[in-house]
């Protein structure tokens, strides 16, 4: 598991928890002047996420505002660059730092610079998102890089860079569990190479980031079009080099650098997906060589021997164990 903490204002004294929220903030991010028309009886839900030297906290909290003055920048100034995913739930989040004014909705996301004054608020509805605090010094872009067209912009979460960081952010806090200590590295530099793209993209300045972080981005979104696509029994090599801009020859010299064939991981996504759905206790009535066409496979006979070659036993006998397992009351 990744670093957890979890900070909930309902364990706290009425009285006491806007006065928490206010503390718990200054703590995770930097000190802030904080209101809320909610003050009297504040709630707010927080989790706390370390991953490396980068905090990640998913949090829903009532309408509040949040201000970094220049006395309080001169007070403490940690180096952060702020993002926010906002998530479905929440209020439009209003957005103020320099000359950009933004109102962030649902699936897009904004980033604030914590050595600069910034206001953030919503007016009467709850906030709903993931807060990420990155170490400025850390991204992958060259340090004389200015931030300025793109801090305090709304910026798409549904498209390019923005969907892969969004969706590799909620993955991160939904699946905390499922990794470990040794994972911590890894998963650092992907969520660093995704925020880098991100604001490069937002600058119209792509080639500024690393040759190596260009080589992973381009993976991710290679990987990311895989996973979108395998219901396409036209999802060869040559149509993702094609989508991607690529030879084919540079697409399996970015694969062979990471242990795989394009090839390989198509087969195995598709077999991944056929598993889950043939498990899955809802498409019980659905026939077999249904399921196989939706994870791409056109031949069921094809599918049947690639499934015996990787698990030991026919689609539908994998089906029958998976179910009665799930029906069997647990001891």
């Amino acid at each position: 598991m990744l670093t957890e903490a979890e900070f909930r204002t309902d364990t706290l004294q009425r009285s006491d928890r806007f006065a928490g929220w206010q503390q718990c903030m200054n703590n995770v991010i930097a000190p802030m002047e904080i209101t809320s028309p909610h003050a009297d009886d504040f709630w707010a839900d927080h989790r706390l996420l370390r991953v490396e030297d980068t905090l990640l906290w998913p949090a829903r909290l009532h309408a509040s505002r949040y201000r970094r003055t220049p006395r309080l920048i001169r007070q403490s100034d940690p180096g952060l660059l702020h993002m926010t995913l906002v998530l479905p739930g929440s209020g439009a989040v209003h957005v103020e730092q320099g000359e950009v004014r933004s109102a962030v909705e649902a699936h897009d996301v904004y980033f604030l610079d914590t050595s600069r004054p910034s206001d953030v608020r919503t007016h009467d509805e709850p906030i709903v998102g993931v807060g990420v605090d990155i170490p400025r010094s850390l991204l992958p872009l060259p340090a004389n890089t200015s931030l300025d067209d793109v801090l305090g912009r709304r910026l798409s979460g549904r498209h390019g860079f923005g969907a892969l960081l969004t969706q590799f952010v909620t993955h991160l806090v939904d699946q905390a569990d499922a990794y470990g200590p040794a994972d911590a590295a890894r998963l650092h530099r992907v969520l660093l190479d995704l925020a880098a793209g991100l604001l490069s993209g937002g600058l119209g300045q792509e080639t500024a980031l690393s040759p190596e972080a260009r080589t992973r981005n381009l993976v991710l979104t290679i990987r990311s079009f895989i996973g979108s696509n395998l219901h396409d029994p036209r999802l060869t090599p040559g149509a993702v080099a094609a989508a991607h801009h690529i030879s084919t020859r540079h697409l399996h010299r970015l694969f062979h650098q990471e242990g795989t064939t394009v090839a390989a991981l198509i087969r195995s996504l598709r077999l991944e997906r056929a598993c889950r759905d043939l498990a899955d206790p809802r498409l019980a009535d659905t026939p077999v060589h249904t399921i196989a066409a939706r994870c791409g496979f056109v031949a069921p006979a094809h599918f049947s021997r690639v499934f015996r070659a990787a698990h030991g036993m026919s689609p539908r006998d994998y089906r029958d164990a998976a179910l009665r397992e799930r029906s069997e009351p647990a001891r």
